[in-house]
């Protein structure tokens, strides 16, 4: 871009940029992706900012691309927003964040135990390996790999975090983690 076409835009965006976002912000209901939206329709508009300075209301042209920007937004992502005058009283828990909390709980449990029984515990039940192939990675015998798992599940049922998750099943490689902490 030409340094005038440059210093054009930069006056443009420094004249225009709370009006735009104001914009944004009546279109998404939502302080923060209204600048998101605002930035995204002002990099489509430096990509052709020769076209669109050339135009007779260089803002008109813009608030359209925010308005593009925004129905964009919902068409690819397919997002489900609800606008309200204020925020719900309990945030809602999806299914998601349920797992990931899930997932996290069951990673910090893992981490307080020892390398050996982490090791253990993890081939047996995360990998879904046999005794004898657990054996075989740590190179140590399937009494010890017994030991050891016995022990480190012992160790899982007490974690805290992991009370709640026991009783929820889940298709994923920690259900066999689950149902060995059981």
């Amino acid at each position: 871009m030409q340094a005038e076409l440059e210093a054009q835009f930069h006056e443009f965006v420094r004249a225009r940029w709370s009006h735009l976002v104001r914009t944004a912000y009546l279109l998404t209901g939502d302080a923060n992706h209204a600048e998101d939206l605002t930035q995204t329709a002002l990099a489509k508009a430096y990509r052709s900012w020769r076209r669109v300075s050339r135009t007779d209301n260089p803002e008109a042209y813009v608030r359209r691309m925010l308005v593009s920007c925004n129905s964009d937004r919902f068409r690819k992502r397919r997002v489900r927003e609800a606008l309200t005058d204020t925020p719900p009283d309990v945030a809602g828990r999806d299914e998601a964040v349920a797992w990931a909390d899930e997932r996290s709980a069951l990673l910090g449990a893992l981490a307080q135990l020892p390398p050996k029984q982490r090791a253990v515990v993890v081939l047996r039940y995360w990998e879904d390996l046999s005794e004898g192939e657990v054996a075989d990675a740590l190179g140590c015998s399937q009494g010890t790999v017994k030991s050891q798992a016995s022990k480190g599940l012992a160790k899982l049922r007490s974690y805290p975090g992991l009370a709640q998750v026991v009783g929820r099943p889940e298709p994923s490689r920690s259900a066999h983690v689950r149902e060995g902490i059981r």
